[in-house]
């Protein structure tokens, strides 16, 4: 909603006005209350100040407006918010609605005077018969006004929405959703990379930039329609637009069992600050743990091995002490925490297990914990630490 002018302030300029032998004159300069001091008059000034001075049709100088001006001269916009729920497999909660045919986050319009936290839970006990608080905002949108698929009798003026995170729910808290007779007809929880089919455009965009805005860690994502206005790594590359490659197996520590295929050998390998190399694919925006031979390092011990129908697919742990140049243009080089490497994979219940087995040895390293920050990018001609 439009931001009023201080009615005290409007009152002391109306007042001095009257004191300075001229008509009262109230209103905004720059947008900020008119000061209290005696508007200086054509006879008060010389010839250059008052050539100097602006006037308009009523003879006020400057950028001064009456409140009704100052109001009319203001944007308008609606204000909505929606909250962004993930379950255990970081997929997100979408809903259908019987009022159109593609899914939506759970939210919508934020009422006259009320704040947007609280309309983000209003609206998922209202939509989903669940209570919580939503206090972490991931983004804030601003749409505007010539979006398409907004019909030209609803004047559409544009909005700003926020998206509030909603945490990761359990299979229990799933099964306590109770839905409204009308409105919301049923929930799935959907792949990131399938929101683009599943949601409109600009909505598809702006729930994915707020899905990699908490995966970054601390701090609100500022968009433009769906666009982050300072792109982090994550948005450049484009991660969790390609569906991620599921691996559900059971996660077992030590070394692989000779009598078991190895499928593949990956490397939880850490820089000096005990963040871990992960590799995301340009082309399609993957995220994937590197060869163990990445890069020279010490203290390399077999953490363990995930076991699927295919055979098992074995894990290193290791002390990185630099990294050579990048040897394949298709993929970029970033430290992320264990948890985002996590975030940005489909693991299911045994990732828990494997992030904890990669914790004690960075323990066992004498590295300290990683502080969640957005994943960094590393430089192709290699770094040494």
């Amino acid at each position: 909603m439009p931001q009023l002018t201080d009615q005290g302030a409007i009152d002391q300029a109306e007042t001095d006005g009257a004191e300075a032998g001229r008509p009262a004159t109230s209103g905004m300069e720059a947008g900020r209350p008119a000061t209290s001091g005696t508007e200086v008059g054509p006879a008060e000034s010389g010839p250059a100040e008052t050539d100097r001075a602006e006037r308009d049709d009523h003879g006020r100088a400057g950028t001064w407006m009456t409140p009704e001006e100052y109001g009319a001269s203001r944007a308008a916009v609606w204000t909505a918010a929606v909250v962004l729920v993930t379950d255990t497999d970081g997929r997100i909660l979408v809903q259908s609605v019987d009022y159109r045919a593609d899914r939506l986050l759970p939210g919508g319009a934020v009422d006259a005077g009320e704040a947007p936290s609280a309309a983000a839970a209003r609206e998922l006990r209202e939509e989903l018969g669940v209570d919580g608080r939503y206090p972490r905002g991931l983004a804030v949108d601003w749409i505007p006004a010539d979006t398409p698929g907004f019909p030209p009798e609803m004047r559409f003026p544009g909005e700003i929405l926020h998206v509030y995170d909603g945490g990761t729910w359990t299979a229990e808290r799933i099964d306590a959703v109770r839905l409204p007779a009308q409105e919301i007809t049923g929930i799935h929880f959907a792949e990131p990379a399938d929101l683009p089919a599943l949601m409109d455009a600009g909505d598809a965009r702006r729930a994915l930039s707020a899905l990699r805005a908490r995966i970054n860690g601390p701090g609100t994502a500022l968009l433009e329609d769906g666009r982050p206005t300072t792109p982090t790594a994550l948005d450049r590359l484009g991660v969790l637009r390609s569906r991620r490659t599921p691996l559900h197996g059971t996660w077992h520590p030590g070394p692989v069992p000779a009598q078991l295929p190895v499928r593949d050998h990956c490397g939880w390998l850490f820089g000096p600050d005990g963040r871990v190399l992960l590799l995301i694919a340009r082309a399609t925006g993957t995220a994937r743990l590197p060869p163990p031979t990445a890069g020279p390092a010490t203290g390399a011990v077999p953490l363990g091995y995930r076991h699927t129908a295919q055979g098992a697919h074995a894990r290193t742990a290791a002390r990185l002490t630099g990294l050579p140049p990048a040897a394949d243009p298709a993929y970029a080089r970033l430290l992320a925490t264990p948890e985002q490497v996590r975030e940005l994979s489909d693991w299911g219940p045994a990732g828990a297990r494997e992030v904890e087995a990669v914790h004690a040895a960075r323990a066992s390293l004498s590295l300290p914990v990683p502080t969640r920050t957005p994943p960094m990018e590393l430089p192709e001609d290699g770094v040494l630490w």
